[in-house]
């Protein structure tokens, strides 16, 4: 065996091995980092941008101002995750609804009227003052507090009623979808997150198959160099390692989805784990999406909000009437009919002041999020092998092929490497 033969034979398995292990690693990097797009303007891009194929304008190495960089795909896809995740994974355990209830309504009434109580004095007083300050400086003391006392009275009731209401209406006050999706907009690091911690064994096990792949290809490539000493074999072996080594590797941690004896494997690696999975799955989502803060959020803020204020206003109507008692017709008539009117729509405005004060409040969105943990471990549960890897890996199935391309040129690359340190 001449010299040149012998470096081959030493250098090109080497070359296959850390390529693969480097390409495997770099993938993983590039499916999470970095969080925001990163690049350099590119005099002419912004021109061409509207000009190039849908297919390329949506890759995140471009941006619409003529930057050219790069941004991890899972975060540069957070809508479009977030959408799929809905779909393919919430979607599959329960409407807004089930999880509504699941977060127990009446615990929810209790708490809220707990807040409420120590809130409710400064409530009635802003309203007072601001629709008709004459009157309420006029009323005796003792008509006030007997007003103050007639509302804390009710304040359980009513916020029973309007707890119900909610439970009984959620689905048209919540848009679970565009909730989960602008969650992740704004958080897109918690989408790596819920990646990370359901994958972080199967991403390792991806980097490490990338050298345990290439090395031994490495040997068949030098094999195949041996019958076509041509230039072209080592770059084009290389992309095809390249592009296989992350093939096969996002291919066993996904399939196959059954188990099956004709496969080294069996079945995917991460199915393997789906009752270790849905417990993280279940701990993100429960802690860090369908929590009661954010179910609250989007009810008093969300795009739906003012159907919110429209069932708190209509609720909380007899809670005037009442406080105001036997009362009620004379004091139409003291301050009339349309102010009257308009303190009892000012309070559903004011109630929800003190609304984000207990959905806020950490200690008891900790106990309750425990409730939506077991709902979802229970529900994935009875998920079958099929649904476990629709619902994981539909978010990032359609930009698979970027990494598959992202391993063919690196691959690309070494063999125009290797040829140029050790000749042809």
């Amino acid at each position: 065996m001449d010299h040149k033969t012998l470096v081959d034979l030493i250098s090109i398995p080497l070359f296959t091995g850390v390529i693969g292990y480097i390409t495997n690693w770099t993938g993983v990097l590039m499916l999470f980092r970095p969080i925001q797009f990163h690049g350099i303007r590119v005099p002419g891009l912004r021109v061409l941008f509207p000009l190039l194929p849908r297919r390329v304008r949506i890759l995140p190495l471009i941006r619409y101002d003529g930057r050219l960089g790069w941004q991890g795909i899972v975060p540069s896809r957070a809508d479009k995750m977030a959408s799929i995740s809905v779909d393919k994974g919430l979607a599959k355990l329960g409407s807004i609804s089930d999880f509504y209830r699941e977060l127990d309504p009446d615990k929810i009434a209790e708490h809220l009227a707990a807040v409420a109580q120590t809130e409710i004095r400064d409530v009635v007083e802003a309203i007072m003052e601001q629709e008709n300050p004459q009157l309420w400086h006029d009323l005796p003391p003792v008509i006030k507090e007997a007003v103050f006392a007639r509302v804390r009275a009710q304040l359980p009731g009513i916020v029973k009623n309007i707890t119900t209401e909610i439970g009984e209406n959620v689905d048209q006050l919540i848009d679970a979808k565009l909730m989960v999706i602008s969650y992740f907009v704004k958080n897109p690091e918690l989408l790596n997150e819920l990646f990370l911690i359901m994958g972080r064994k199967e991403l390792r096990f991806m980097q490490n198959f990338g050298f345990y792949f290439g090395l031994p290809m490495g040997f068949v490539l030098f094999g195949i160099l041996q019958v076509f000493p041509e230039w072209y074999v080592l770059p084009l072996g290389g992309v095809v390692i390249g592009w296989v080594v992350n093939w096969l590797g996002i291919t066993m941690i996904f399939e196959p989805v059954h188990y099956t004896k004709w496969i080294p494997w069996h079945q995917g690696l991460l199915i393997k784990r789906q009752a270790e999975v849905t417990t993280l799955y279940s701990e993100m989502v429960a802690d860090k999406v369908i929590t009661l803060q954010n179910i609250g959020n989007e009810l008093l803020n969300g795009p739906r909000s003012d159907r919110t204020l429209q069932l708190l206003e209509e609720s909380l109507r007899p809670a005037v009437d009442n406080a105001v008692g036997p009362a009620r017709a004379a004091v139409r008539v003291a301050i009339g009919t349309k102010e009257y009117d308009q303190i009892r729509s000012s309070v559903a405005t004011e109630a929800t002041g003190f609304a984000p004060i207990a959905f806020n409040d950490a200690e008891f969105s900790k106990r309750q999020s425990s409730k939506i943990y077991k709902f979802i471990s229970e529900q994935m549960s009875h998920m079958g092998p099929d649904d476990f890897v629709e619902m994981l890996r539909s978010a990032i199935k359609q930009d698979e092929w970027l990494l598959f391309f992202h391993g063919g040129a690196l691959g690309l690359i070494a063999g125009f490497l290797h040829l140029a340190i050790f000749g042809v």
